[in-house]
């Protein structure tokens, strides 16, 4: 017994090691590739020049970086309340017969390919915004953070829910012994009780939408030019990154790592962020 406990140590160290060294050497590699780029183009010039024209050697990604931050603002402001709106529902209001329903089909909008989201819009949303705004084209920033807002639902709810769920039973019964009616013993007792949990759900949301590529790339315009607007076109960093990389060589190929670079240190920033407001939160 001993030494299978010994053995099974063994594994799972060795599993924890693999995952770090997996992290390890994706940083090593954009660093290596991405720092000596920017420093070759100049930090300002790459990261707040307005202008993308490979052709002429002209690398800025201030378009592409506030592209970003308007989807993904755009996706929170959609997703995130209908998200956890729906993990209340379904955790403190949903009948069992509809529980029944709606808990599998959440479950089945996680595992849709980005793919078929991006049809879906590209196919729906962008002929519905083009039409109700009277537009040329409907592949705008709305149109995106419409879609990307869709795809954050599937983890919104479920992390919420489980949250929700966790919440010890007194702090429900506890509200109602005070007086409270059910609906303020769910959102004055169960909630403030589960907050780092909601946080939580929103952190995996907003990692979620500013990763996203194949979607963005069918509904956005991918235009690279500084955001006009919610109805104009649009280019985010995993966009330009994807569309440019199959034929990018010597200084522009490097540009794009470079731009990879700077989409990990905007990501680990955001998620240190929320995680700050985390431990505020749980203290």
């Amino acid at each position: 017994m001993k030494i299978r406990e010994l053995l099974m140590h063994g594994v799972f160290f060795i599993a924890a090691c693999a995952s770090i060294l997996s992290v390890a050497l994706i940083c090593l590699f954009l660093f290596a590739n991405g720092i000596p780029t920017i420093g070759e183009i100049g930090p300002l010039k790459f990261l707040l020049g307005t202008e993308w024209r490979p052709g002429n050697n002209i690398f800025g990604i201030l378009p592409m970086i506030l592209s970003s931050i308007y989807v993904t603002a755009g996706a929170i402001i959609v997703g995130v309340p209908v998200g956890i709106l729906t993990a209340i529902y379904m955790a403190r209001f949903c009948p069992p017969r509809i529980y029944k329903i709606m808990k599998p089909a959440v479950e089945l909008l996680a595992g849709i390919p980005s793919v078929v989201y991006g049809f879906f819009g590209l196919v729906v949303l962008v002929p519905l915004i083009r039409n109700i705004f009277n537009l040329v084209d409907g592949q705008t920033m709305l149109t995106a953070s419409l879609l990307l807002g869709m795809m954050i639902l599937p983890t919104i709810i479920n992390v919420s829910e489980s949250s929700i769920r966790a919440v010890p039973q007194s702090y429900y019964e506890g509200g109602l012994a005070l007086g409270a009616s059910h609906e303020r013993s769910v959102f004055f007792a169960v909630l403030p009780g589960c907050k780092s949990g909601i946080l939580s759900a929103v952190i995996l949301g907003v990692g979620r939408a500013i990763g996203e590529t194949m979607a963005v790339i069918m509904v956005a315009g991918n235009q690279p030019r500084m955001p006009k607007g919610l109805l104009a076109g649009l280019r985010t960093m995993t966009s330009n990154i994807v569309i440019e990389m199959g034929y990018a060589a010597d200084l522009h190929r490097q540009a794009l790592i470079a731009t990879g670079v700077v989409l990990f240190v905007f990501i680990l920033l955001i998620n240190l962020s929320f995680s700050a407001l985390k431990r505020r939160a749980d203290a």
